[in-house]
């Protein structure tokens, strides 16, 4: 919503990544994370992938596409396969008819299914299977978490960045994506939510004993926090925008102090208490993790997740964030650097960039 970010990562040895280049821009013709303006969102997106080639020094011809937006929606499903064989050994065939079986499920017709991510496989009963291939039973079954958005919404995305021109080899949600950035295999085991804040969208996605379990997109972000500040404090959206980056906190001065506003030609300048920004902030904030919140306890997956908290996004950066999250999640909390790709610390180390790494991840398989 804020920024077009292009990543381009280079597969190494072991099957390792390392990101070799990193474009961005400033984004035009995009709200709450969809395409409103093909143009403007193209040209974005033109200049992002331009500074990125010239970073990496290679061409790009092809790339792999986050999407997200208030459509988004997921459920778990399952599906099952009676194994008609005399030898009831289970084959690569098998496994690949029950996993589409159990997404293919009822979702409202302008709908398409964006993931169908394995969870478990089920032989006769026994759970927790991880590959059934080769083992002997009479029935297999899968659960899988299906992710899917409005047809023609995800269709827009991909047009914009058609028209660059630049082929799109796959999409995928933006959660899931900072999730491969940020999600060590082993923090996936111990059980971990991952919280994508941008501008224009939350995103997040809940992994229990290394598998999607939930996931769903809240239409508010950053710049819902920028707005907030302007109503509050009766400022222009610009100067509220800058005040939030430069003086903003999540959390409340220990002493409040004033801050000086220059207003510009012919205006008085205007002083601004900082505990007002502050309380601003944070009680848009505390709901959005609240909400968030809510969500593990109704899906009883809060007393699951062991390796904690971990949030991205460009609101990643707000101060106080990590001491508010602790409070609203009672869970350790991290402000997501990328975990499982090498390359330049600014980039890893840099919350925005989490999904667009995660992308690489993603192309990788």
């Amino acid at each position: 919503t804020s920024k077009i970010c292009a990543v381009v990562g280079e597969v190494v040895e072991a099957g390792n990544i390392s990101i070799i280049g990193v474009g961005q821009a400033k984004s035009e013709g995009v709200r709450k994370g969809e395409v409103i303006d093909l143009d403007a969102a193209g040209e974005s997106i033109h200049k992002a992938v331009a500074e990125a080639e010239e970073s990496a020094g290679v061409e790009i011809h092809n790339v792999f596409a986050s999407v997200t937006g208030g459509h988004i929606r997921c459920f778990n499903s399952r599906g099952s396969v009676t194994i008609t064989s005399d030898e009831r050994e289970i084959t690569d065939e098998q496994v690949s008819s029950v996993l589409q079986n159990a997404k293919a499920v009822n979702i409202p017709v302008d709908n398409v299914v964006v993931h169908a991510i394995r969870q478990h496989f089920f032989v006769d009963g026994h759970d927790g299977i991880q590959n059934p291939v080769g083992m002997i039973g009479a029935r297999l079954e899968a659960d899988v978490h299906v992710i899917y958005g409005v047809r023609t919404r995800l269709q827009n995305t991909i047009k914009c960045i058609k028209e660059v021109p630049l082929d799109v080899q796959n999409i995928a949600v933006a959660s899931f994506a900072s999730a491969l950035a940020v999600l060590t295999t082993e923090h996936q085991q111990q059980g971990a939510v991952v919280i994508d804040i941008g501008a224009g969208t939350t995103d997040y996605i809940v992994y229990r004993d290394g598998t999607i379990q939930h996931s769903g997109v809240l239409a508010v972000g950053g710049d819902h926090l920028t707005n907030d500040i302007a109503t509050g404090l009766k400022i222009p959206m610009p100067l509220a925008e800058q005040l939030k980056i430069g003086h903003g906190s999540v959390d409340y001065p220990v002493a409040d102090e004033s801050i000086s506003l220059k207003r510009g030609v012919g205006l008085p300048d205007r002083d601004i208490s900082k505990d007002q920004l502050c309380r601003i902030m944070n009680l848009r904030v505390e709901e959005t993790l609240t909400f968030v919140k809510k969500e593990l306890d109704k899906q009883k997956l809060h007393d699951y997740l062991g390796a904690g908290v971990f949030i991205t996004g460009g609101c990643a950066r707000l101060r106080g964030l990590e001491a508010l999250a602790t409070r609203v999640f009672g869970l350790p909390v991290h402000i997501g650097h990328s975990h499982t790709v090498n390359g330049p610390t600014s980039a890893i180390e840099s919350p925005e960039y989490s999904t667009a790494i995660g992308l690489v991840r993603f192309a990788l398989g």
